[in-house]
């Protein structure tokens, strides 16, 4: 890598590293060390719940996807040891890295081209996104005004329907998409777009009604699952909230990731942890704590796990090039 080339990845990194400290440093202004301290497991068996909830919740992922990759051939070994690499990926390396290692590294693994497996990574942000907004828009502002009340209903609705329409009627989206995307300024940004929609919609026709139903219903699961890891943990800790407190709580958590920061959305986590469990009767300092204890969790959980597979992989394949390397020679650009 040439030294200008690192210079601007630097460039980069550096402000979403700033945005991470500044919220590090605003989720816990004025907590002491002591009230960090104060964490206790007060119900261990709930170590059970957090420990199941973290397998499921990962492995119907793997499922999931899989499922996508069904007219690839690629079995759901490889498609889970890709996957959880990815994940780990993501969470120690910037500018999404793992993702783009799914999409341009293990194409060969996979039996797939780079296209077909940038079309199931669309379509599974999109389910996800899809699945925590409605999960934070029924739990979030109790204190919120009518109106405003009004208008999330009215957006998740047009939501519901916006999906339903884009799930079942895959087979018929895409002369009418092209047509929209003509009346656009033409510019890269806009081809990009309407490109990746379409290969989207590809994907989902390729599935079926009954397919793209069974996707949804799995995304579900495998948020529910994610909200019990929550719950679990909250139990764990004998954190006091209310009954929609952990499912604020990871849904604004999830969100969180969409905000420019730090890889493994280090800060912004802990902030929409603590504002979510505050706004459901969670004291400040507890609130915080605990979503760093959980993020701390989800983050060696999962780049563990990912880790672990992804050097077995490589010792059993005998590749033995610095990862740093292969980075390097990933395109810059998404097909």
């Amino acid at each position: 890598m040439s030294s200008s080339t690192g210079g601007r990845n630097l460039v980069k990194v550096v402000p979403g590293l700033l945005i991470s400290a500044f919220f590090l440093w605003y989720t816990f202004k004025g907590i002491s060390f002591s009230q960090i301290r104060a964490l206790r497991l007060a119900h261990p068996v709930w170590i059970l719940g957090v420990l199941g909830f973290t397998l499921a919740s990962y492995t119907l992922r793997c499922v999931r996807w899989t499922r996508m990759m069904r007219s690839t051939g690629a079995r759901f070994t490889v498609c889970a040891r890709v996957l959880m690499t990815s994940l780990a990926a993501n969470n120690i390396l910037p500018f999404r890295i793992g993702d783009v290692m799914r999409i341009f590294t293990y194409a060969p693994d996979l039996g797939a081209s780079p296209s077909v497996i940038l079309s199931t990574v669309i379509l599974e942000k999109l389910l996800d996104v899809f699945v925590v907004g409605l999960i934070f828009i029924a739990t979030m502002g109790r204190d919120l005004p009518v109106k405003i009340r009004h208008g999330a209903d009215i957006a998740v609705l047009i939501s519901v329907v916006g999906l339903l329409i884009f799930m079942l009627g895959a087979a018929h989206l895409e002369a009418p998409l092209r047509r929209i995307f003509a009346k656009l300024p033409a510019n890269k940004f806009v081809q990009k777009l309407e490109h990746w929609l379409l290969l989207a919609v590809d994907t989902l026709r390729q599935q079926g009604i009954a397919g793209n139903l069974f996707l949804l219903l799995q995304s579900f699961t495998i948020w529910i699952c994610e909200g019990m890891i929550f719950l679990t943990a909250i139990h764990l800790v004998g954190l006091s909230t209310d009954v929609l407190g952990p499912w604020e709580a990871v849904s604004f958590a999830n969100l969180s990731y969409m905000l420019p920061s730090s890889p493994g959305a280090i800060g912004t986590f802990e902030w929409a942890v603590k504002s979510a469990l505050a706004s459901h009767g969670t004291p400040h300092a507890p609130a915080a704590v605990f979503g760093l204890a959980i993020h701390a969790w989800l983050l060696v959980s999962i780049t563990g796990a990912g880790g672990l597979i992804f050097l077995i992989h490589r010792f059993k394949i005998h590749n033995h090039k610095p990862l740093l390397e292969e980075i390097e020679t990933l395109p810059t650009e998404l097909p």
